[in-house]
């Protein structure tokens, strides 16, 4: 329990972000939706159309709807310029408020289209006018509807926002999503109690706005208001109260381990620099390296076989220096990102079996692999199956599986063990190869290209001198060994270290 209550006091930074985000997608929902719903109720067409859009909306899963901000932001930004943001509270702030726009304006639909007519009539035959009618009859009577459809979208807005990390604004989803890498279900519970807690709570304020307004006690409504006011209050308060945040280096992470505990170790050396630093985790890599490119991520690892054939579109593999030296090259010229070194270790992809089952069936190459792949069930990470190293790699082998299935990173291995996969898309700095006693299969055609990590700076980033100081020492300073202990140290079931344990244990064996 005393796991719990530490994880629960340490999100207060991501629950007045989670606060204030869901807070401004509901404000923008009821900003669209209460106009809209005043003139669907003139117009049957635009009820039908509204309705129908909003309830499309609804069908598209709120991960996907988040997904697809980033990259209209980024085809917005050629028209509107650099300081249009496409990653955090943006994208964000637009898919959520999107999500939480059926609700609110289906009851507000709902709510004018059964007012009495009568009472219509007598407002007036009293001589009001549009804005009177509207002001003083329609909304106080359909104030209990409308409010009723902002619980239940409050109630959305607040879930789905845990689903924020993945476009790098920080949520109630980070400590999920870390949680769930690490298999650490108590910074799971943590976040998932946070979230259920936040909803809770707003769900009993704006239903006793909404009782205030049902029951006309002007007390009561009043009351709940003034408390939505002061909870926002408090969440500006920590996240802005503390001065000013624009001299903050942003570190990117992908989703998985590894990705974790390094950018924790450049966040400590940066720090020990007097840098102050923000995390932005979880991001897929295209979307890492297209935040890297614009400024948004000021520094993150990447791999030089992910840049090579997902950015650069290669298909050629050449010796590890003649690519390392060509995406130097490449990212100067193309995106201003300037590659700083590398860390000194490789994380491929490889084929991972059972070291038993490689000795029992002869399986020692992906060549001994193709030959049964027919009878087996592959599973790869969330991105493996869509990229272009799997593509060259099968199609060089001949690859055809009886099965895919995607898996996230951590749960790759559990299903190796459990039998629901018969050979991974694993990682080869992963301290659980080891760990799981598991043998990753040689690839005699060369068909993965070389994965060596390495530190992207951002445009602007790179011209800061004292941070590239302070990032130097890291290039040629981490060997595979290390990487796989630090790795291991935050996804073993026992004992785990937290990602910054795992960073300064790292940079101890890295002799940082």
């Amino acid at each position: 329990m005393n796991g719990l209550w530490d994880a629960l006091a340490g999100l207060g930074d991501q629950l007045a972000a989670h606060v204030l985000l869901s807070a401004a997608a509901l404000a923008l929902g009821i900003v669209v939706a209460l106009p809209l719903a005043v003139w669907a109720s003139r117009s049957e067409r635009v009820a039908r159309a509204s309705l129908a859009f909003a309830s499309l909306v609804q069908t598209i899963p709120a991960l996907a709807l988040l997904a697809l901000f980033f990259p209209i932001l980024l085809s917005l930004r050629a028209v509107f310029g650099e300081g249009l943001p496409t990653l955090g509270f943006l994208p964000a702030l637009l898919a959520l408020a999107l999500y939480a726009l059926l609700p609110i304006l289906r009851n507000a639909v709902t709510a004018q289209a059964n007012l009495d007519p009568g009472v219509i009539e007598a407002a007036e035959g009293v001589g009001m006018n549009f804005r009177q009618r509207l002001m003083l009859v329609e909304a106080p009577l359909a104030a209990p509807y409308i409010m009723a459809g902002i619980r239940t979208a409050a109630v959305w807005t607040i879930g789905a926002a845990t689903l924020a990390t993945t476009i790098g604004q920080k949520s109630l989803g980070d400590p999920i999503f870390a949680g769930l890498q690490t298999q650490n279900w108590v910074l799971v519970l943590a976040g998932c109690i946070a979230s259920a807690g936040l909803a809770l709570l707003a769900d009993t304020l704006l239903g006793a706005i909404e009782r205030g307004f049902r029951e006309r006690r002007r007390g009561l409504w009043l009351g709940g208001f003034v408390a939505v006011a002061l909870g926002v209050g408090a969440a500006l308060f920590a996240q802005f109260g503390g001065g000013d945040d624009e001299d903050r280096v942003v570190i990117g992470a992908k989703g998985f381990s590894e990705q974790y505990v390094l950018a924790r170790l450049i966040g400590q050396r940066l720090e020990a620099e007097g840098f102050a630093v923000e995390y932005r985790d979880g991001l897929g890599s295209a979307v890492a390296h297209s935040a890297a490119a614009s400024g948004e991520v000021d520094v993150y690892v990447d791999y030089t076989g992910t840049i090579w054939t997902n950015q650069m579109k290669r298909e050629d593999n050449p010796p590890r220096d003649t690519m390392y030296d060509e995406i130097v090259s490449w990212e100067t010229e193309n995106t201003g990102i300037r590659v700083l070194g590398r860390l000194g270790f490789e994380n491929a992809y490889g084929f991972a079996v059972p070291a038993d089952v490689s000795r029992m069936r002869g399986i020692e190459s992906i060549e001994d692999l193709a030959n049964v792949a027919p009878e087996l069930t592959v599973g790869g990470d969330p991105e493996f199956f869509e990229r272009p190293e799997w593509i060259a790699v099968r199609d060089a082998y001949g690859l055809r599986f009886a099965e895919q299935r995607n898996f996230s990173p951590t749960f790759m291995y559990n299903a190796l063990q459990s039998g629901e996969a018969d050979v991974i898309g694993a990682y080869t700095s992963d301290g659980r190869i080891e760990a799981d006693n598991l043998f990753i299969l040689a690839d005699p055609r060369g068909a993965f290209p070389n994965y060596d990590a390495v530190l992207l700076l951002s445009p602007e980033a790179s011209r800061d001198e004292a941070l590239v100081s302070a990032l130097l020492p890291l290039v040629d300073a981490i060997d595979v060994e290390a990487m796989r202990e630090a790795n291991y140290a935050v996804d073993r079931e026992e004992e785990k270290l937290s990602f910054d344990e795992a960073a300064r244990l790292l940079a101890e064996r890295a002799g940082l």
